[in-house]
C-alpha cells in the first residue's frame, strides 16, 4: 500500500538532481575556506587566528622581528611576551526559493512543469549562493583601480602593471598561493604553470586577459589540471577564472569618449571587479549536516487542513549560509574597464 514513507526515494532523488543543477553555476567556492557551524549552538560563528609577533589585530600582515633584541644575556631571563588573538564573526542567514503549482497542471498539463521547476530551483539557488559570496568578496578593503584612484575615475583595462601591483600587495602581506605549481609536459607547445593566486572576473574581461604578455591558455597547460571548467588560463602567478554571472557596475567609471572602453549607455565606462585570492583569505560557513541544498517537495497529493483537497504542490530548496573576508591583505579587488572591441 502506498503511504507517506514510500515517497522517501523520490525526495532523495530530488535532492541529488537539484544539487546537480546548482553546482555548474558556482565558481567562487573554490577560493573559499570551508567552515562548519555545529547544529543547535548559535546563529553566530567566531573564528580565531593569532597575530604574528610584531603585528597587531588591526594590521596582522605587517610585522618584523629585530634579531638584536632577541640576544640573551648570561644569567638573565628575558621578559616573557603575550600573543594577541584576531577574531572574525560570521552570522548564518537562511536562503530559500519556492515554486507552486496546481493539481490540475500536475495531472493534466502536457509538459512536466514540476520537473522544470526542480531544474530552475537548483540553478537559481546555486546562483543565490554565488551572489552572496560575490557580494562579500567585493567588500574586501584592499582595492585597486585601473587608470584611476576611485571607481568613478576608472578608465584602464587589465594590464601587466596593474596585475603586478595586485600581486605585489599580496606578496607583501605574506599571502600564500592558492594553487600549487603544475609541472611541464613532454608534449610540444605546452607550458608549466607557476604556483598561483586565483583571480575571478566577468567573461567580458577575457579578451584583455588574453592580451597580457605571456598569457598561457588552459589548452597549453603541461598537465590538464584546471580549477574549474571556466578557467581561462594563467599569467605569471595568477590563474584566471571567468563567469558571466560576476556582473560589472554599469556606467560607474570615467567618460569613455575616445578610449575604446565598453559602456552600457555609451557615456561612462562599465566597471568590472577582478577578485584576486590568496590561500585562506575568505571563508564560507555551512550549518553542519546541511552543506548542500535542502530540497522542498510537496506534491498535490499531500492533503492537510490548509489544503484538504490536495490542490496545490510546491517545489523549492533552502540552505543556511554565511561568508566573509578572513584577511583583507590576502585578497584584493581590482576595478577595471574592458575593451569595447569595436573597429
Amino acid at each position: 500500500m502506498q503511504n507517506y514513507a514510500t515517497s522517501t526515494a523520490r525526495i532523495n532523488k530530488l535532492a541529488g538532481e537539484i544539487i546537480g543543477h546548482a553546482e555548474p553555476t558556482e565558481v567562487l567556492t573554490a577560493a573559499c575556506k570551508g567552515l562548519k557551524m555545529p547544529k543547535n549552538k548559535s546563529e553566530t560563528l567566531i573564528v580565531r587566528s593569532w597575530v604574528p609577533y610584531g603585528g597587531t589585530a588591526a594590521a596582522p600582515n605587517t610585522f618584523s622581528v629585530d634579531a638584536a633584541a632577541h640576544i640573551t644575556q648570561e644569567g638573565v631571563t628575558p621578559a616573557p611576551d603575550t600573543i594577541t588573538p584576531r577574531d572574525v564573526t560570521f552570522t548564518l542567514k537562511q536562503y530559500m526559493a519556492l515554486y507552486a503549482f496546481t493539481d490540475k497542471m500536475y495531472d493534466l498539463y502536457e509538459d512536466d512543469v514540476a520537473e522544470a521547476m526542480k531544474e530552475q530551483t537548483g540553478e537559481r539557488m546555486g546562483l543565490v549562493r554565488e551572489m552572496a559570496i560575490y557580494g562579500e568578496m567585493k567588500a574586501c578593503t584592499n582595492k585597486f583601480y585601473s587608470g584611476g584612484t576611485t571607481r568613478a575615475t576608472v578608465d584602464g583595462k587589465i594590464t601587466e602593471k596593474f596585475m603586478q601591483r595586485i600581486t605585489r600587495s599580496l606578496n607583501a602581506n605574506h599571502g600564500k598561493v592558492l594553487r600549487p605549481e603544475i609541472g611541464p609536459s613532454v608534449n610540444y607547445g605546452t607550458s608549466a604553470v607557476e604556483a598561483s593566486y586565483v583571480a575571478y572576473c566577468h567573461t567580458d574581461c577575457s579578451q584583455d586577459i588574453r592580451a597580457l604578455p605571456g598569457f598561457v591558455e588552459t589548452a597549453r597547460y603541461g598537465q590538464k589540471q584546471v580549477i574549474s571548467e571556466h578557467e581561462l588560463g594563467t599569467w605569471q602567478n595568477v590563474r584566471f577564472i571567468v563567469s558571466a554571472d560576476l556582473n560589472p557596475v554599469e556606467d560607474a567609471g570615467a567618460l569613455v569618449s575616445g578610449l575604446g572602453l565598453l559602456s552600457t549607455t555609451g557615456s561612462n565606462a562599465d566597471v568590472y571587479p577582478v577578485i584576486v585570492m590568496a590561500k585562506e583569505a575568505f571563508a564560507q560557513v555551512h550549518l553542519r549536516g546541511r552543506e548542500a541544498l535542502e530540497p522542498i517537495w510537496l506534491p498535490p497529493s499531500m492533503k492537510d487542513k490548509s489544503d484538504p483537497g490536495g490542490q496545490r504542490g510546491y517545489v523549492g530548496a533552502k540552505f543556511w549560509h554565511a561568508a566573509g573576508v578572513l584577511n583583507n591583505g590576502w585578497m584584493a579587488v581590482g576595478e577595471v574597464a574592458v575593451s569595447d572591441l569595436l573597429e
